[in-house]
């Protein structure tokens, strides 16, 4: 590389070390007023960092407890033997008995393990992982144990006189007390025909009303007691809806189980697409900002390109189209930040740039409708500098010239072709006019940090159940209602109506669009402002 090269791109980097020193300061006030902010936030109790072992821990808890609730329902509707027979191990209540013994022994346990969790003691990492198999070896045996003794409390019930009622609860003056958990023990310890559409109504009215937990013994109780059903199938989708309802971060990692669990047994019902959906979206609540970790992020785009490889056809295309843009952006930030990462520490002397050179390519390649492809096609062509190949480095400051015409760095990359000897593109007549890209600003990234998740959208609702019921609409779980079991096909479910966690005005500078490529999104995701050489 020439003197005079050299020189010029000196110049266009040399203020680097002088913006440093006023992002250094900046960073300063930042982090007090997001210290400041956050313990704000904390103090009302917004914010929550739960760190993977208690995620995990509370995943199995919850669980736990359900097995727990079905295990006693089911063994309340079968009599005890009397203390004079022989206790036979091969008699449902006994089996349901261990069974919930060992429920009891794997809670304590985990219980145990998480008070250390809590107390910062230190423990053996595998213990956890040994739990997590127990719970789901045990919760397989428990589904396996309810619908095996399902006849046995069906012929219990058949054969008994009609059941005494037990007396409810009184109220203190009429505003304490009741008799609600009288009528969830009746429904859940009683077989009967027709049962099953009655724990469906009231399942349904449970989870709208909050009682996430009570809504799922109930449909639970159809599942394990009901294997006949036409209320089964939609009974186990509801469940899932229960969990993505509730919205914890225990909740959604249910609920991502829940629906594929679904999907293995009815791959080809009409509700598939929206499940697989549910799927993604559960992944995309869990979202983190782009410089932190991206494993929900890459999953949930694993998801969304499945579905719409998988149903080609569906009528979600749109809906998968949108979310699938605002997952790869914050996958294409979270390489760009990872490029200008390294490509500091060239500046500085301390080596990175073809760390910084393979990232940028990397999002160049993967991520055509990135809202920072103009900073990263310039920040690439200037490592192909430093590695004198100006051949390389042309290609990217012409293809910049062509597609961002307006960009910030349009007259630097000008400047660079000038110097390397190349011609300047005339731009793309298409994009001539096209305004400069918005950059968010300080407070917007501030706040951004401040809450720690990725600015994406995603449907609150489930797929049968919505989160708030609009009067004079009906969910589809109405509709399964009203035909015993079964759903129109003309029908549509809630997950269409979209909520998004954001409202922004429209892109003023869409991606160029290239072959095979997802359309730009109508908003542009927020970003960093990134280093202006």
């Amino acid at each position: 590389m020439g003197l005079v090269q050299q020189s010029a791109i000196g110049l266009v980097f040399g203020g680097f070390s002088y913006m440093h020193s006023r992002l250094f300061a900046q960073s300063v006030i930042c982090a007090a007023l997001v210290l400041a902010l956050a313990a704000t936030v904390l103090a009302q109790g917004g914010v929550q960092s739960d760190l993977a072992p208690l995620q995990r821990m509370d995943v199995m808890r919850s669980k736990l407890d359900g097995m727990r609730r079905s295990l006693t329902s089911a063994i309340s509707s079968i009599p005890a033997q009397s203390a004079s027979e022989k206790k036979n191990p091969d008699d449902p209540r006994e089996r349901l008995r261990g069974l919930e013994k060992e429920v009891g022994s794997v809670t304590s346990e985990l219980n145990d393990l998480r008070a250390k969790q809590e107390r910062s003691e230190r423990y053996d990492p595998t213990i956890l992982d040994r739990l997590e198999a127990s719970v789901a070896d045990l919760n397989t045996r428990v589904q396996a144990g309810l619908q095996s003794t399902a006849s046995a409390r069906t012929s219990v019930a058949a054969t008994s006189a009609a059941p005494t009622k037990k007396k409810k609860k009184g109220r203190f003056f009429g505003l304490l007390g009741g008799g609600g958990d009288d009528k969830i023990e009746e429904l859940t310890s009683t077989v009967a025909p027709g049962r099953d559409r009655v724990l469906f109504e009231e399942a349904a009215t449970q989870v709208r009303k909050g009682s996430h937990e009570t809504g799922r013994l109930l449909f639970s109780t159809i599942i394990n007691t009901y294997p006949d059903s036409p209320f089964l199938p939609l009974a186990k989708l509801a469940i899932a809806d229960s969990f993505y309802l509730e919205g914890t971060t225990a909740s959604l990692i249910q609920a991502a189980q829940a629906y594929l669990d679904w999907l293995t047994f009815f791959p080809t019902d009409p509700l598939a697409d929206d499940a697989m959906l549910k799927v993604a979206e559960a992944e995309m609540r869990q979202m983190g900002l782009a410089n932190r970790d991206i494993t929900h992020a890459r999953k949930a785009e694993q998801r969304l390109k499945a579905l719409l490889q998988q149903y080609p056809q569906t009528s979600l295309r749109p809906i998968v189209e949108d979310r699938l843009r605002e997952t790869q952006e914050s996958l294409a930030m979270h390489g760009y930040q990872i490029g200008v990462f390294y490509q500091d520490r060239y500046i500085n002397k301390k080596g990175g740039l073809k760390g910084a050179q393979s990232r940028y390519k990397e999002v160049i390649e993967k991520y055509p409708n990135f809202s920072l492809r103009d900073v990263v096609l310039f920040r690439l062509a200037y490592t192909y500098q430093q590695e004198e190949e100006p051949d390389e480095a042309a290609k990217y400051y012409q293809d910049l010239l062509r597609n961002f015409p307006n960009s910030e760095y349009a007259e630097k990359a000008k400047e660079q072709l000038s110097i390397i000897g190349v011609p300047i593109p005339e731009p793309d007549p298409a994009r001539r006019n096209l305004a400069p890209p918005e950059r968010q600003g300080f407070m917007g990234n501030l706040m951004k940090e401040v809450l720690g998740r990725a600015d994406v959208s995603f449907n609150a609702d489930g797929i049968l159940i919505s989160k708030d019921k609009k009067e004079g609409r009906e969910d589809l779980i109405d509709e399964a209602i009203k035909y015993n079991g079964q759903l129109p096909a003309n029908v549509t479910p809630v997950a269409p109506v979209q909520r998004n966690t954001r409202q922004a005005p429209p892109n003023p500078n869409p991606r160029p669009p290239t072959q095979n490529a997802i359309q730009p999104p109508p908003t542009t995701p927020a970003a960093p402002a990134p280093i202006k050489p």
